[in-house]
């Protein structure tokens, strides 16, 4: 356990070095949630009540999914600086690296979208202390498989430069279909048979259904999927880091 929080102190530090990363990275949710929000609430999804208040969920969504992924960044610089080598010849076991590096990620990105939380009321959200528990718990476990399955599509890569434009280019479509923008029973079938093997439509669903009470899945089967991803990819991230690296 001493290991898996010393992981996790230090790329907190490491986050919390660049303040303006903090700040910045709210600025993609918040032009989602204002502007892209309050245009399509005047347009195709008027017929939603309250469709800023529908996307915020989504929104949060979009913040954990890409903070947890840009967390992940920092295994391939750590690749290239020698530490993740560093770690492995350590009494550290490969286990607790990982874990650590998974919490760490889960973190820094659950932290990251927090700061969404207060513009809820701006769009008509109230949060009462039962349903702000229970969307606090939703986040924080989407929060964990998105990162870890962050980790483990950042392994493979050498680059700081290249993960990040393959990690868009797989972000931006599990995004967009996940129904965090639009209800999915709305959708042409083949976005919703995609729908189906989209992790963050199961993590935006738990969130949306806490504030709504309405479940597009059963939230059993939500938490299910997303075990089920946050263990693969855990497996993965270890076999990952048990590679000695050049």
């Amino acid at each position: 356990m001493s290991t898996v929080l010393a992981v996790v102190c230090f790329d907190l530090k490491r986050f919390w070095a660049s303040p303006l990363r903090i700040m910045f990275g709210l600025t993609q949710p918040l032009l989602y949630l204002f502007v892209l929000g309050a245009a399509l609430r005047s347009g195709t999804y008027a017929e939603v009540t309250g469709y800023q208040a529908y996307i915020f969920p989504g929104i949060v969504g979009l913040s954990l999914m890409f903070t947890a992924t840009s967390a992940s960044i920092g295994i391939v610089h750590d690749r290239q600086t020698g530490l993740l080598n560093a770690l492995l010849v350590s009494p550290a076991g490969r286990i607790e690296i990982a874990a650590g590096k998974i919490c760490a990620g889960a973190v820094v990105a659950w932290v990251q979208s927090l700061l969404l939380l207060p513009f809820s009321p701006m769009i008509g959200i109230g949060l009462t202390a039962p349903r702000l528990a229970l969307l606090l718990a939703a986040m924080a476990f989407a929060a964990l498989a998105f990162s870890a399955l962050g980790l483990a599509l950042a392994l493979p890569f050498r680059s700081v430069i290249v993960f990040p434009v393959v990690s868009n280019a797989l972000l931006l479509p599990m995004f967009f279909l996940s129904g965090a923008l639009y209800p999915l029973d709305l959708a042409p079938a083949w976005i919703r048979y995609a729908a189906a093997y989209d992790p963050a439509a199961y993590g935006i669903d738990l969130m949306r259904g806490v504030l709504t009470t309405q479940f597009v899945v059963a939230p059993a089967s939500s938490i299910a999927v997303l075990t089920a991803c946050l263990a693969a990819a855990s497996g993965l991230v270890v076999r990952g880091i048990s590679r000695r690296n050049d």
